[in-house]
């Protein structure tokens, strides 16, 4: 573990703002994120970035000792075996955190020149616990839409697009993930962020969006390194899993609960049954679908129906473990036809990414 130099006399003890990033072989996306928060316009003296290097192998670990070279008292570096996953490292840059706010960056991704200041401004004069800023994708990756339809100093947990903004790129109150003691699962390889984040908005008194401008640019890799894109879909059955448990464990039955579990329905379910399926061995097919056969027996009462009827289908499907029907329903489909293969810039690194199965 390293920690880049101290900081430079007369810096506040207390930073306006922790910027957590946690980073895998990121490469050459990263060099793209840690510029864009040297650029920030908040300034150095109001700012810190936590850069959590979880293990790399292609060259990340010492960009990053570049960037705190050239930046001391900006950055703190730490340096950790692979765990997997992104939860653990950004456990660990949680923990180092001293800013009034937190925010965790992708290290694919990156911000523009003014979205910490502008965020930060919006957050102390709305009192905002949670702060959402407008994201916008780069390349083939989805970002939500209706959440940032307008800026608002308040939103609801349901009716104004939240559940389907559930990743951590946000601005969190610290004292307020310190207080509930808010961490990420680490035993989630992909969707850790999800009842993190879930959680903080439920202990939230205020949640707001800043949406007049994207800040926030989301990036797809051209090799689809991301986690999310590149986990086993065993793996991310029993993920979800743990999505289903979480809402339970803080909404009772009835609309809130249902609003969560319809987009984990529609977007974590259904995608289990994208076009990496048939690839998978005779006998794990099976073992998705019965897994996915019991989410749905336990949560679909209410939700199943509310599905567009391609989500809907292929989740009967499932439910009634028709996994030849699956197969045929999902060669059909154009939209998860497996593309052919394409050569990425770092094939070595994707091999190295790859998940390894329990």
């Amino acid at each position: 573990m390293s920690t880049a130099p101290g900081a430079p006399s007369g810096r506040p003890p207390t930073p306006d703002v922790s910027v957590v990033v946690a980073v895998h072989n990121t490469m050459p996306y990263l060099t793209r994120c840690l510029s864009s928060l040297v650029e920030q316009t908040i300034g150095q003296r109001r700012m810190e970035v936590i850069v959590v290097d979880d293990g790399s192998t292609d060259g990340s670990a010492e960009e990053i000792e570049r960037f705190a070279a050239l930046h001391p008292g900006l950055f703190t570096t730490l340096q950790q075996a692979n765990s997997g996953g992104p939860a653990a490292p950004s456990n660990r840059g949680l923990e180092r955190a001293r800013g009034r706010y937190v925010f965790f960056l992708g290290a694919d991704d990156h911000l523009s020149p003014e979205a910490l200041e502008r965020m930060v401004t919006m957050a102390d004069n709305c009192r905002s616990d949670v702060l959402l800023c407008k994201m916008v994708p780069i390349g083939e990756r989805t970002v939500p839409t209706g959440v940032f339809s307008r800026t608002a100093p308040v939103i609801r947990l349901v009716g104004d697009g939240l559940p389907w903004a559930l990743s951590n790129t946000k601005l969190f109150r610290r004292s307020l993930i310190e207080e509930h003691g808010i961490r990420y699962d680490e035993s989630m390889p992909a969707f850790s962020d999800q009842p993190f984040v879930l959680e903080a908005c439920v202990r939230a008194s205020r949640i707001s969006v800043l949406a007049d401008k994207p800040h926030y640019f989301a990036v797809r890799r051209a090799d689809s390194g991301n986690i999310t894109f590149r986990t086993d879909p065993r793996v991310r059955l029993r993920c979800a899993e743990r999505l289903f448990e979480a809402t339970c464990r803080h909404f009772a039955p009835g609309p809130l609960r249902d609003a969560f579990h319809k987009r984990h329905f529609h977007v974590e379910l259904f995608q289990l049954f994208g076009a990496d399926f048939p690839a998978l061995p005779e006998a794990a097919r099976e073992s998705v679908c019965t897994g996915a056969a019991r989410l749905i027996g336990a949560h679909g009462d209410g939700v199943l129906e509310r599905l567009d009827p391609r989500r809907r289908r292929t989740l009967e499907l499932a439910w009634r473990g028709d996994v030849p029907a699956l197969l045929a329903d999902i060669a059909h489909d154009p939209l998860r036809t497996p593309p052919p293969p394409r050569v990425g810039r770092f094939p070595a690194v994707r091999r190295l990414m790859t998940t390894v199965l329990g």
